[in-house]
């Protein structure tokens, strides 16, 4: 008997393989986050298949995501990372993503960053249990709050919907539909 799945991961193995062991579970490691919200950002405009087929060229351009040797970037970097065929070259995604750093980085040592992003859900998972993806909303209150407080502290392409986006796959909510396997396993805790 083949699995059941959200509809949003149709059939390519990445996606597939993404969907099953990645998406909706918590992730409470603030550079994990971090670089979670970074391809959210990446992802604007685009398929999120666009950016999984990517997602190590990212990492090898953006020196693994670390947030403090990104922060030292400066138009050399930027460059080099338009010139990057393997990551998408947006000049102002670039940009941000070097200004990202420093706000992680502000934040990390103000308080943690997972500390700050899972404070907006009294840090437990929201467990939605929506019929199809479209009982799945694009944005929700809390996202927007969020957008907000990332934005108050210096990140840009923050918006409530890549925020949701971004709390979707980071584990915050669960919005795996009713009757995908994942969806109970994901609320049980479990991660795979």
């Amino acid at each position: 008997m083949m699995a059941e799945r959200c509809s949003w991961c149709g059939t390519d193995p990445l996606y597939i393989d993404y969907h099953d062991t990645e998406w909706g579970v918590p992730v409470r490691d603030g550079r994990d986050l971090w670089e979670k919200l970074v391809l959210e950002g990446f992802q604007a405009g685009l398929s999120w298949i666009t950016i999984l087929r990517k997602r190590q060229s990212f990492r090898a351009a953006f020196d693994n995501f670390d947030p403090y040797r990104i922060a030292r970037y400066d138009q050399s970097d930027v460059t080099r990372l338009l010139g990057d065929a393997g990551i998408v070259r947006h000049r102002g995604k670039i940009e941000a993503t070097i200004g990202n750093a420093r706000a992680f980085i502000a934040i990390e040592e103000r308080e943690g960053f997972a500390s700050f992003i899972w404070s907006h859900v009294d840090g437990d998972p929201q467990q939605n249990a929506p019929r199809t993806m479209a009982d799945v909303p694009a944005e929700t209150p809390v996202s927007r709050q969020l957008s907000k407080d990332l934005k108050k502290a210096g990140f840009k392409f923050c918006g409530p919907t890549i925020v949701y986006a971004f709390m979707q796959a980071s584990g915050m909510v669960n919005d795996h539909v009713r009757d995908c396997h994942r969806a109970e396993a994901i609320r049980a805790g479990s991660e795979v």
